[in-house]
């Protein structure tokens, strides 16, 4: 099991669930107003809009919310975020991205780089650990969307270059430039989708034992729990064994 595409159901499972919605709603509504003042404040002619919109209400964000997040990107009180990454190394030598829109940089970056230290990891340079991974798109539907076969086909006919369907849903990944176009096909073949997003995900993997998968979780439930902090990617893979452990802990 991959970690990097994990990590958040485990620590929201073990946090308050109200705290963790707001947060989320937080996070969402920032990005929704980026979106908004880079372009125009109409999902309809605005694909980064519409992709944060649609996040938004599969994480049954409020239409008020959704809507005040557009309105304050027009409004003269509205921040300017700076979209910036991070790379550096966590414990066992893992790779972790870490994206944030922040009106602070110097803020920001004291917070990533004391978590990475506190960790026993290193913020290190852009690039650093970017070369780990690839750059693409990620769509998401629940598991009521069609059973295994249904999805792989309806993915295979929009040019996806990958699908993985659980229990917990279905998972598919495309080419970074084709996402607009794989999540338009799949839409007419399964219905909307539960989310669309560009990630980045891991080319290598870093095995690690139990004592420093929890030492990873931890930086990652740090960086995540930061207000400036969008996203958190990282290489780390664990056993089947020590998942189970970690989410029954």
């Amino acid at each position: 099991m991959a970690g990097h595409s994990q990590f958040k159901n485990i620590m929201h499972r073990k946090g308050r669930q109200d705290a963790v919605r707001s947060k989320i709603f937080s996070k969402l509504g920032r990005e929704i107003t980026v979106a908004a003042k880079q372009g125009l404040p109409d999902p309809l002619m605005n694909p980064r809009l519409r992709l944060a919109v649609q996040n938004a209400r599969a994480q049954s964000m409020p239409k008020d919310n959704i809507e005040r997040a557009i309105k304050k990107a027009s409004g003269g009180d509205a921040e300017n975020y700076d979209e910036v990454r991070y790379e550096g190394y966590g414990p066992g030598g893992v790779a972790v991205i870490v994206e944030a829109l922040t009106d602070n940089r110097n803020r920001t970056a004291s917070n990533v780089r004391a978590a990475f230290t506190k960790a026993g990891g290193a913020l290190g340079e852009t690039g650093s650990v970017g070369f780990m991974f690839n750059r693409v798109g990620e769509i998401t539907y629940k598991v009521d969307a069609g059973d295994a076969d249904k999805v792989m086909e309806a993915a295979i006919e929009a040019g996806a270059e990958d699908v993985a369907s659980d229990e917990e849903g279905h998972v598919i990944t495309c080419a970074f430039e084709d996402i607009g176009d794989v999540s338009k096909a799949l839409e007419a073949a399964l219905g909307e989708a539960e989310s669309i997003k560009a990630i980045w995900k891991p080319a290598t993997t870093a095995p690690v034992d139990e004592e420093k998968a929890q030492s990873v979780l931890r930086l990652l439930a740090t960086l995540d729990d930061d207000d400036d902090v969008q996203n958190v990617y990282a290489n780390f893979e664990v056993s089947d064994e020590i998942l189970a452990k970690l989410s029954a802990a």
